[in-house]
């Protein structure tokens, strides 16, 4: 391993950044298809799904705005504490639109659940969700996932942009922490 690779030591390619391209360009292409001869408010929960959403966007073939929240709910940790806070809110209404709510993973579905509730109290046309990870082995509540890039088993994911600590998000890939399985 090369000096500058080190950083990456301790991480398993659990999804090739090349699946990941390929699922978005499908995903792309049923969300142009279900929206067709609508607009859509893409809203994406920071800071994980920035890389997603950028990439996803760039395959909806409609008129879509971008707008983003904050939402943590780790607090340094590798597993979620189960309480959310928004950190930072949207920047424009979005009451009658079409919301598609862009999310890095959902597991526990709490912080879903708590993203839905307080968006619906916003009057929207309607909100959907898509999900680059679904981790259902961590689930507590039910929660809608309209849109699925993948499933992943019960580990500590990191890439495209997951991360722990604030670190990795840039790998092209999503790995599992070894030391944190």
């Amino acid at each position: 391993m090369t000096e500058s690779a080190k950083w990456r030591e301790g991480i398993r390619v659990l999804i090739s950044a090349e699946e990941i391209q390929a699922k978005i360009v499908e995903l792309g292409k049923a969300i142009t298809r279900d929206y067709a001869g609508s607009e859509l408010t893409m809203v994406g929960v920071l800071k994980g799904s920035f890389l997603f959403m950028a990439d996803l966007c760039r395959h909806i073939e409609l008129p879509i705005t971008c707008d983003f929240l904050g939402l943590s709910s780790y607090h340094g940790r590798t597993r979620t504490s189960g309480v959310i806070r928004i950190t930072s809110d949207l920047n424009q209404p979005v009451e009658d639109r079409h919301i598609l709510v862009v999310e890095d993973i959902v597991d526990t579905g709490l912080t879903m659940e708590y993203l839905l509730e307080n968006l619906s109290t916003r009057r929207p046309k309607s909100i959907k969700v898509c999900s680059l990870l679904h981790k259902p082995e961590q689930r507590l509540v039910e929660t809608p996932i309209d849109y699925l890039g993948f499933t992943v088993p019960n580990v500590f994911v990191v890439g495209y942009g997951l991360d722990y600590l604030g670190r990795y998000r840039n790998l092209r890939y999503v790995g599992v922490m070894e030391d944190a399985e």
